[in-house]
């Protein structure tokens, strides 16, 4: 059995909401939104671990936390046994050669002052890697790894200068330079044309087996999950709702929300019949989340007064297949 590389513990991120002068001095009570609310899972070495669901249900957050770009309020990050969380500045300027993040817009992520050369041999500068000749070519083979060749003939140009699907791979490539063990692909595709996505997704399924990186994937896709990723958790205003091997979520999802995202995912056949997972409304407000199952102000198999007074917890329903829902714990 695989060894986990990244261990989550009842992680949790509550951001603080700055009121306005009258809330400030009246208000008794702090309001904090809930973006991440205690969650746990691990990721195998070697693993493509998705998390999935709607926008605002915390997917970002979460990896953003287990790289630590932004501070945990609670909780405990293990990334090769080592805590994270708890780690000094020097220390941590160290882990990230073994951690690193693919951003969601190729546009937003490069500098667009840098050349291509630049920003790839910026992480080994930073990192103090290897004197300035072996940096080039450390850039070159970069480069050849994602396929942008002749190297060449990339090196000089600035990321304006590049297509959206080009740039995306620069950003894989700038994320592969270091040799990490652990990246987070922040929906990687989302910004690309559909004829490209396919090509990139294919190219990092290739570089993480050829290099044997644990990758979390994030996405709102559930499509683009199963081609990507070995499990998947569904995520819903903090919490995980569910998770298991992927091929499970797809043929035999449980919780009602997995049901509503599997049942949007069109079909390419114009004659298959679907039974339609109707979810009303908007994903509430994470400063004032529901009491009780987050989920039951839509739920279309809400029981009643214990999915609205008591929340469900993660269990295994069957073999490695958890669920967060009061209809499997009755």
């Amino acid at each position: 059995m695989k060894e986990p590389l990244v261990e989550v513990e009842d992680l949790k991120k509550w951001f603080p909401v700055k009121g306005g002068l009258f809330s400030t001095i009246f208000s008794r009570k702090q309001l904090f939104v809930r973006a991440v609310d205690g969650i746990s899972f691990k990721i195998m070495k070697g693993e493509v671990f998705g998390l999935a669901g709607e926008s605002g249900s915390g997917k970002t957050t979460t990896g953003r936390l287990i790289l630590r770009l932004i501070e945990p309020t609670s909780g405990k990050l293990c990334l090769e046994g080592k805590n994270i969380a708890t780690l000094s500045e020097k220390e941590l300027k160290k882990m990230r050669r073994r951690m690193q993040i693919i951003f969601q817009d190729p546009y937003e992520s490069l500098n667009p002052r840098m050349t291509i050369s630049d920003i790839l041999e910026e992480p080994l500068s930073v990192q103090g890697i290897s004197s300035p000749a072996e940096r080039k070519n450390k850039v070159s083979r970069a480069l050849e790894d994602v396929e942008l060749i002749p190297a060449e003939e990339f090196l000089h140009r600035f990321p304006h200068e590049l297509s959206g699907g080009q740039r995306q791979r620069v950003a894989v490539a700038r994320a592969l330079i270091l040799e990490p063990g652990f990246i987070v692909a922040d929906e990687p595709v989302s910004m690309l044309d559909v004829s490209t996505r396919a090509e990139v997704l294919t190219l990092m399924l290739d570089l993480v087996k050829k290099f044997n990186i644990s990758l979390l994937y994030i996405t709102h896709d559930l499509a683009l999950a199963r081609h990507m990723c070995d499990r998947l958790a569904i995520m819903y205003l903090g919490k995980i709702m569910e998770f298991a091997s992927v091929e499970k979520i797809v043929h035999e999802h449980l919780h009602p929300y997995t049901k509503a995202l599997i049942s949007a995912v069109p079909v390419p056949d114009p004659t298959s019949e679907r039974i339609e997972v109707v979810v009303k409304g908007e994903i509430p407000s994470p400063i004032n989340p529901p009491s009780g199952c987050r989920f039951h102000t839509r739920c279309p198999e809400y029981l009643g007064d214990i999915c609205r007074t008591k929340e469900p917890q993660l269990i295994e329903i069957k073999p490695e297949h958890y669920v967060a829902c009061h209809i499997y714990t009755k």
